[in-house]
């Protein structure tokens, strides 16, 4: 692969893509991806309503060139339009489950308790040309206790995916 590896953070808010008000989570994980020396385009809004196709779309196997990075934000909790979780899990091959605990023990240490309620998957999609997908709560807490969870770790998930580890 030439170039920088792409990502693409998807923002699942009905109320920010109908312009009630300014989405600030996916700013902040591009940011942060970019930093990290990732090939980023600016957040994508999306209607909770409309989530489960463009993220289909996103990580179907068909896509054309699929992204190595996958970051949403909302869509996590309980409530009937949140969808988001729903929508990656079935795309996974492989489910990383301790960053999502990591994420919410990370919210409840710090006194969050309704951090217990957000919901959330990790993991890879795909099998040929994979992808790592992580859903994070839509707030801006949630999205930098998911920064604070990946930061250390990002480097050898993205190396174990393109085949090169070192695990001695």
């Amino acid at each position: 692969m030439s170039g920088a590896l792409r990502a693409v953070v998807v923002v699942a808010s009905t109320r920010a893509a109908s312009g009630e008000y300014e989405d600030t989570t996916g700013p902040l994980l591009v940011d942060w991806l970019r930093s990290r020396g990732l090939e980023v385009p600016d957040a994508v809004v999306i209607a909770d309503a409309d989530v489960t196709g463009y993220l289909h779309d996103l990580l179907d196997g068909d896509a054309a060139q699929p992204p190595g990075v996958v970051l949403t934000t909302g869509g996590t909790g309980i409530s009937p339009t949140d969808t988001t979780v729903a929508a990656v899990r079935p795309q996974l091959t492989h489910e990383l489950p301790g960053l999502v605990e990591a994420v919410r023990r990370r919210g409840v240490d710090a006194g969050v308790p309704t951090a217990l309620l957000s919901g959330g998957v990790a993991g890879v999609a795909g099998t040929v040309d994979r992808t790592f997908v992580m859903t994070l709560p839509g707030s801006r807490g949630g999205v930098k206790d998911g920064i604070a969870v990946l930061d250390p770790v990002l480097d050898h998930l993205l190396n174990q995916l393109e085949g090169r580890t070192d695990h001695e």
